[in-house]
């Protein structure tokens, strides 16, 4: 669902919403340490709420391409962060929800020219990553599954989960395109 039809909450850490502005959301290792996220100083995180629904993911997934593109992000910085937060979303509705519509999907990000956090967090009993199967041992090279965590973890610059693996925190450094200046 998007933002217009009133089932996605979508604030900009405005006061009143559930974040203060330019804070950090908490990450932590798969262990449950907590890990200072990369410092992206003076930009607020962008927050919302979505139905797991694939319908919402997608609005979330247009809304910080167009922040990514505006920022100056090369071709290939774009490409990671797409597919990362695609199947980060799929993660959490999919696995994480189990396609219940009654739960809810928190995306919060921000976008400098610097870099892109995400952090996404699902309503479900949470997972342990080291309990994933790897897809590219020998037994499950033929598995239709178990590849999106490897690809997120490919393409970011740093992935950690918290919060029991309901949430987690994707960073992307850029490299600006050729003739952008980084701010």
């Amino acid at each position: 669902m998007s933002p217009a039809d009133g089932r996605a909450d979508r604030s900009t850490g405005r006061s009143g919403s559930n974040a203060k502005r330019g804070a950090r959301p908490a990450a932590a290792d798969a262990a449950g340490a907590a890990h200072p996220a990369a410092p992206v100083p003076g930009t607020p995180f962008t927050q919302m709420t979505i139905p797991s629904d694939y319908n919402g993911a997608r609005e979330v997934q247009r809304l910080i391409r167009e922040e990514v593109e505006q920022a100056g992000y090369d071709p290939d910085s774009q490409f990671a962060i797409k597919l990362a937060l695609e199947e980060a979303l799929i993660n959490a509705i999919k696995h994480g929800n189990k396609l219940d519509k009654d739960k809810s999907v928190r995306i919060e990000w921000r976008v400098t020219r610097d870099a892109t956090e995400i952090s996404i967090e699902d309503e479900g009993p949470g997972f342990d990553r080291k309990s994933v199967p790897d897809p590219t041992d020998v037994a499950n090279l033929e598995k239709l599954t178990g590849r999106g965590i490897l690809l997120i973890e490919a393409y970011m610059t740093s992935v950690r989960y918290s919060n029991g693996g309901r949430r987690v925190h994707l960073l992307k450094q850029n490299t600006p395109a050729p003739g952008v200046k980084s701010a």
